[in-house]
């Protein structure tokens, strides 16, 4: 039985091999189509789908954080029998199935910034979220004092990458920073119940002196916020976890202090390219690191220079 698996398992690759481009299928499912971030990390895919001359079909959630919907177009993925499927997933258990399922029917799947928890997948492509968000909190940690009052707006905590960089922040931030204080505004990667959140703390904290944020859409939520209530530039320092195009116009504007930028395009860009190399039987690494930029006000323009803002 073991023999006839690999039997069939080597004919698949086989013909998988001898596909043209223009027969591979590739399904790509997003968290968001209109998030600034993910707006480049889709511009990525597509940009490798065209090098490539494979089909990209691109779907997503009916809104970003919807697991049901994100199953529904996943499944339609599987059936439409897409010859790969890369996928960010809006909750790492809960997709966790399907993806088993796709992956049994022999459907390569490649994670895209966020993983899979509960079943393998064939490459899982992102920035080390843990690593980095370390790096931010100890950076964030130098633009306050020990003892000050800060608010970290947390992402979507059904995720794996909400929990490593939430994880990574605070660890870095209080082994600097013992004797301050962090209040925590919880989102779902929702730059509304960002602003919410932090206008709220803000009204009960007079003494808040930086706001940390998991993704840009936090620190641009925050920064709303800020200016609602009659805060300029530079009185709360905002720290931002991206790179997107918004926060760094937001640091050059003076309100935003750090940023570490992932490699936004390139995860969607060598997701792509994993997939198609999946389908074409070549070797895939497991785990692929996009790299991550610390941007501050002394390294912006090398920034914009390098993502060719």
């Amino acid at each position: 039985m073991k023999k006839y698996i690999k039997l069939c398992a080597s004919f698949v690759i086989l013909a998988f091999s001898t596909m043209s481009l223009a027969q591979i299928s590739i399904g790509y499912v997003t968290k968001s189509a209109t998030n600034a971030g993910w707006m480049m990390i889709n511009q990525g895919a597509a940009d490798a789908a065209n090098e490539e001359g494979v089909n990209l079909i691109t779907v997503g959630p009916s809104f970003q954080g919807d697991l049901s919907s994100q199953l529904e177009v996943f499944e339609n993925l599987v059936n439409q029998k897409a010859s790969a499927i890369a996928i960010a997933p809006v909750d790492s258990a809960g997709i966790a199935p399907a993806v088993e399922d796709a992956m049994n029917a022999g459907i390569p799947i490649i994670a895209v910034d966020t993983g899979v928890t509960g079943a393998d997948v064939t490459s899982f492509v992102a920035t080390d979220n843990l690593a980095v968000a370390k790096v931010q909190g100890a950076v964030a940690a130098t633009l306050v004092a020990n003892g000050d009052t800060i608010i970290y707006v947390t992402g979507n905590q059904a995720q794996t990458t909400g929990q490593e960089r939430r994880d990574g922040f605070l660890s870095a931030f209080a082994s600097a920073r013992p004797d301050s204080k962090v209040l925590i505004v919880p989102t779902e990667w929702n730059s509304a119940q960002a602003q919410s959140g932090v206008e709220a703390v803000l009204n009960a904290n007079s003494d808040v002196k930086m706001v940390a944020n998991a993704w840009d859409g936090g620190t641009m939520g925050a920064k709303a916020a800020l200016e609602n209530l009659g805060y300029k530039a530079g009185q709360v320092k905002l720290v931002g976890f991206d790179g997107a195009g918004d926060a760094i116009e937001a640091m050059e504007a003076g309100w935003v202090h750090a940023d570490t930028a992932q490699m936004l395009y390139q995860m969607g860009y060598q997701g792509v390219k994993a997939a198609v190399a999946a389908v074409q039987g070549k070797a895939v690494k497991s785990r692929i690191d996009t790299g991550f930029f610390l941007v501050t006000p002394a390294t912006v323009q090398a920034y914009k220079d390098m993502i060719g803002m």
